[in-house]
């Protein structure tokens, strides 16, 4: 029995040796037959993303050493290290990874640890595959052998700039870790902000690993800042803690806006394929994003397969990413040993002489053809889980893409996706590959969101700060027309126009605002404008309240609400009254003007005394009484007292529109002379913008606004005519003085100014010319100042009431003078203006005179006076029945003889020639 016992141990032992040998000798079979190459994998496992990225590393890894097409005669090895977050561990287990002569890296998800492992792999020539370090500066030139096998941050920081700037938001606020990756992709961020004219206002940071006190000291400041936009980049695994310190602090309710990057949806992804509630919870409300991966049949059976292994049943973007990884490495793996390539290692010279060293760095070995795989590698493109699989020149993957998800309720929406190729959109990213870029910004469209608080009306992004420090309101200390804003001793310190405008904008704010007024400028002269705007710009203050002018230059450094009051630059002259002269009366009309007048006046007598002569007993009589009675009849229709009247269709014809040249012609009279002997007139040449350019007389403006500028720049008039002037006594004594008095001949100012200004002097100067710029007074701002989007809504509200009219009405008068000014010479009336009429009345008379006298040679050629001798006479009835006539010569004196006529006695002549002709017949 004993012996039995004895014999069933050694029987055991051997069959156990026998065993053994033959498993060895397979196994060596097998080595022999397939080549094994190492694969490294540099991760934090215990973590958020390290949780997701282990199952799927080692499911790539089976899936292509199970693969028929890839690397069919090699199988990987995988080889993992735990970098446990921490940049020193990380090192070291680089360096005790490349002792194993691995020929690429997967990871790490760390960027500041990918900062550090990069200088390993680039001196032994290893690439290194990353799935999760997103920090653009790792794509600089000093990493050759590092590929991020995901989403840079530049791009993502572009989507956030996108997504902020769609609701209308120009400032935000960053919390960020103080790591390579927190710090970078803020600075990536504050880039893409500012190609956008919007901007970081604060950048919040912590530590790494930070406290909750910490925390908490920092977004109770945070709460004090002026923004309600909160752009949140941090590490999963601590990201959660802000929300739970924002919460406690009242910061996840209406009117705050919580933009996070594609952190919280990789802790939200990962957490057992439905967030729990109270992760829910906290960040109701919150914008996020996720690096987007399309949906294809490929996607679909991986992760159905990975459901049903049962290791875990949780995975984000990144688990996918670093899926897609080993098979790029297969891929370029694959190619490179098809392409006769071999795997080669050999000692580096420079780690030889760390020999002693207890680190044993000789260990570690160069790969020899890393540089022909990281080749390799970078050209190699396919289809993956994250769809196309390629890189650009800058080594990052095409078709930078991601998801745009709102946290509401029980679960997670999709509102929209954001893509390099058209922005924001609600269609996927690869249904628009296809048609041209749209980048537009009224195509960029999102579904509806849920803020924090359960609201969807957009919030307003910003509040008042409530950190005690009102608002720094500049105020110009005037020396002239404080009517618009000046000192005053009340609790306020100022007061005017421009003030109350200020305030009663303000009071219609759905909010308060704090605000203290600064007096810029010591009240003996009027400030510079333009120093003032360049103050707000440098953040000396808060904003400018005033009579400051939006100009072109300043609106690139401040910005300015809506204009409360409209204003332009115009010019100022001195007028005189007109002295008495004893010609004025001739003034009217021109002395060329008076002698075609004159003139026609006589060729219209004449005209109807030649047209009436024969008709009209009126116009017959002595040669003396003719003389007197054309030229009592030409100058008596200047006044419509003409007693002759006409009876001929011709005259009357000629005389109806003469009457009407007349009627025109004293209108236009009495208006000029009642203008010359009323209006003032100027005692300066310049009557607008072209005669002030042109002449070389000095021109007075007001001290410390833009007109000299303007004047000098942009009209190109030389500074030595510019004169400026304090205020309104100045701007009198100079005009009064004019030029030669050495005073100025104008003065280009403001028009609300000057309109003040001719109320103090009584309409004693007059305005000439037009307003040669437009522009407006408005409020000053520091560049993307909410406040002044709001107080222009504010402004208009106070126009479309009536109240900025009654705050108006209130400092400054209505009353106005007039504009109208004359000049003598100028204001006579040329022929010019009438040569139109004087053409209708003698073409008039030409036509009439050449009627008449056509029917008086008709009625000459059958007059015959020669029979009318003979009848008196009593001529042979031989001689008359004969037929014969004497002959007879057409002569002026017969003629004027026979027009001197009366014209019956002429018919009646006629008509006894036709009845003697008539008994001559028979």
């Amino acid at each position: 029995m004993m012996t039995t016992f004895k014999f069933f141990p050694i029987f055991g032992m051997w069959v156990m040796m026998i065993l053994t040998i033959l498993m060895i000798t397979v196994k060596g079979k097998t080595r022999n037959s397939t080549n094994v190459v190492n694969v490294g994998a540099l991760f934090t496992v215990n973590s958020v993303i390290g949780r997701s990225v282990k199952p799927a590393v080692t499911a790539a890894i089976d899936d292509v050493n199970s693969s028929p097409t890839v690397l069919p005669a090699t199988r990987l090895n995988l080889i993992l290290h735990d970098t446990n977050c921490s940049g020193f561990l990380g090192t070291i287990e680089a360096l005790q990874l490349m002792e194993n002569d691995v020929v690429a890296a997967i990871g790490p998800q760390s960027s500041g640890i990918a900062h550090v492992i990069s200088h390993v792999v680039n001196e032994l020539h290893v690439p290194l595959l990353s799935f999760g370090a997103t920090d653009p500066t790792l794509s600089s030139l000093q990493y050759p052998y590092f590929i991020r096998t995901t989403l840079n941050d530049r791009h993502q920081m572009s989507a956030v700039t996108d997504l902020v700037l769609h609701f209308d938001w120009k400032e935000v606020v960053a919390i960020f870790v103080d790591d390579d990756y927190g710090r970078n992709g803020v600075s990536a961020l504050g880039d893409a902000l500012a190609e956008k004219r919007a901007k970081i206002s604060y950048k919040a940071s912590f530590a790494p690993g930070a406290s909750v006190s910490v925390i908490t000291e920092l977004l109770t400041g945070v709460n004090l800042m002026e923004s309600r936009v909160y752009v949140v980049h941090v590490n999963p695994d601590s990201g959660l803690e802000i929300f739970n310190v924002a919460k406690k602090l009242g910061m996840l309710g209406s009117g705050y806006v919580w933009i996070t990057t594609d952190w919280l949806s990789a802790v939200l992804d990962s957490s057992e394929w439905s967030p729990d509630s109270d992760t829910l919870d906290l960040v109701q409300g919150v914008v996020s994003l996720r690096q987007h991966t399309p949906n294809s049949d490929t996607k679909k059976a991986v992760t159905s397969k990975w459901k049903g292994m049962g290791t875990t049943s949780r995975f984000n973007a990144y688990a996918l990413y670093a899926y897609d990884s080993v098979w790029l490495l297969a891929h370029a793996l694959d190619k490179l040993l098809k392409s006769g390539e071999s795997i080669t290692f050999s000692y580096d010279s420079n780690l030889r002489r760390a020999n002693g060293s207890d680190l044993k760095f000789s260990a570690l070995r160069v790969f020899n053809e890393g540089n022909k795989l990281l080749e390799t590698i970078t050209a190699t493109s396919f289809n993956g889980l994250t769809g196309e699989v390629r890189f650009d020149e800058d080594n990052d993957l095409v078709h930078p893409a991601y998801d745009v998800i709102n946290i509401g309720g029980t679960g997670i929406r999709t509102i929209g996706y954001w893509s390099n190729h058209s922005g924001l959109s609600v269609d996927t990213p690869e249904s628009l590959y296809g048609k041209p870029s749209n980048r537009s910004a009224s195509d960029q469209r999102l579904y509806g969101v849920i803020w924090p608080g359960g609201t969807s009306a957009k919030p307003r992004g910003w509040v008042f700060p409530n950190n005690g420090k009102p608002l720094r309101v500049a105020v110009p200390y005037r020396y002239s027309y404080k009517e618009f804003v000046t000192k005053d001793k009340s609790t306020q310190g100022v007061r005017g126009y421009c003030i109350d405008v200020f305030e009663a904008a303000v009071n219609l704010l759905p909010y308060p605002v704090p605000r203290k007024y600064v007096l810029y400028g010591d009240g003996r002269r009027n400030p510079s404008y333009t120093n003032l705007v360049n103050a707000v710009a440098e953040n000396m203050y808060d904003a400018a309240v005033g009579d400051v002018t939006i100009t072109t230059n300043r609106t690139r450094i401040v910005d300015f609400t809506q204009p409360y009051m409209e204003s332009g630059l115009v010019i100022v002259v001195a007028v005189k009254e007109a002295k008495p002269k004893p010609w004025a009366f001739l003034q009217p009309f021109t002395i060329e003007m008076w002698l075609v007048t004159g003139g026609f006046f006589l060729l219209v007598g004449a005209v109807v005394w030649i047209l009436e002569h024969r008709l009209n007993h009126e116009f017959r009589g002595p040669p003396s009484q003719q003389v007197m009675t054309v030229l009592w009849f030409s100058f008596s229709t200047m006044f419509f007292s003409h007693r002759e009247n006409t009876v001929s269709t011709l005259g009357r014809l000629v005389l109806i529109l003469w009457l009407f040249v007349v009627l025109i012609i004293n209108s236009s009279y009495t208006a000029s002379l009642t203008s010359i002997l009323t209006v003032q007139q100027l005692t300066s040449r310049i009557e607008g913008i072209d005669s002030l350019k042109s002449s070389n007389e000095p021109i007075g403006v007001q001290d410390g606004t833009f007109a000299y500028n303007y004047i000098v720049k942009e009209l190109n008039i030389a500074e030595s005519r510019i004169r400026p002037l304090r205020g309104e006594e100045e701007y009198v004594n100079a005009l009064r003085l004019g030029p030669k008095g050495g005073g100025v001949a104008a003065i280009v100012d403001e028009l609300p100014y000057v309109e003040l200004f001719m109320q103090y002097t009584k309409c004693e100067f007059r305005i000439v010319g037009e307003e040669f710029t437009k522009s407006g007074w408005g409020f000053a701002f520091q560049r993307d100042s909410p406040l002044a989007v709001d107080l222009s809504t504010a402004i208009l509200q106070l126009s479309e009431s009536s109240e900025l009219q009654r705050i108006h009405d209130k400092w400054l008068s209505a009353a106005s003078c007039s504009t109208q000014t004359t000049d003598t010479e100028e204001s006579s009336l040329s022929l010019s203006n009438f040569w139109g009429l004087f053409v209708i009345c003698g073409v008039a008379c030409f036509i009439s005179l050449s009627i008449f006298f056509c029917r008086i040679l008709c009625q000459y050629r059958r007059f015959n006076p020669d029979e009318e001798v003979a009848n008196e006479i009593g001529e042979p009835e031989s001689a008359i029945r004969s037929g014969r006539r004497p002959l007879r010569a057409i002569s002026f004196k017969d003629l004027i003889e026979f027009y001197d006529k009366k014209d019956a006695e002429i018919k009646e002549m006629l008509r006894r020639n036709r009845r003697q002709a008539i008994r001559d017949s028979d």
